[in-house]
């Protein structure tokens, strides 16, 4: 009796980590979105992109206040994103955290940028953070405060 006891215990147990560590729908809307954004700039598609930010979105980038999204990628990303032959993020890791209609995302990645060859210009390799604050209105999330940096890789350590 103790013996299968023990073995309902445990199984109980299990299935309930193994639910706890699903996400929620919420926490994947919010990665669809992070996603989203991120496939967005690989295929260097400002507009496909500005579909992830509200309009009254913030954007910060390296230190810099860049404005809401329209006016980063029109000032910013858009002009970047026609100079590049390519963009793609590697290695991600993402954190979500839903709190009601506003959810916190922190992510961590590399980056490579290449040049078209008439540019002349030596490829570009980051890592990268961002922090993201989302907002669900009208039952869509979308980024309303979005926050990003990155720095040359680190040479290995010896």
């Amino acid at each position: 009796m103790l013996k299968n006891l023990v073995v309902i215990f445990v199984a109980a147990w299990a299935m309930a980590g193994a639910a706890a560590a699903q996400p929620s729908a919420d926490e994947l809307a919010v990665e669809a979105v992070l996603s989203g954004y991120r496939q967005a700039v690989e295929a260097r598609d400002g507009e496909a992109a500005s579909r992830y930010f509200w309009p009254d979105s913030e954007v910060f980038e390296q230190g810099g206040v860049e404005g809401d999204f329209a006016t980063y990628l029109a000032h910013h990303l858009g002009p970047e994103l026609h100079e590049i032959a390519s963009f793609d993020f590697d290695g991600l890791e993402t954190d979500v955290e839903v709190a009601g209609d506003f959810a916190y995302a922190s992510e961590v990645y590399s980056y490579a940028i290449t040049f078209p060859e008439a540019a002349a210009r030596a490829p570009i390799s980051r890592r990268g953070v961002a922090t993201s604050v989302l907002q669900r209105r009208g039952g869509e999330w979308r980024i309303v405060v979005y926050h990003s940096s990155a720095r040359a890789p680190r040479p290995p350590a010896n």
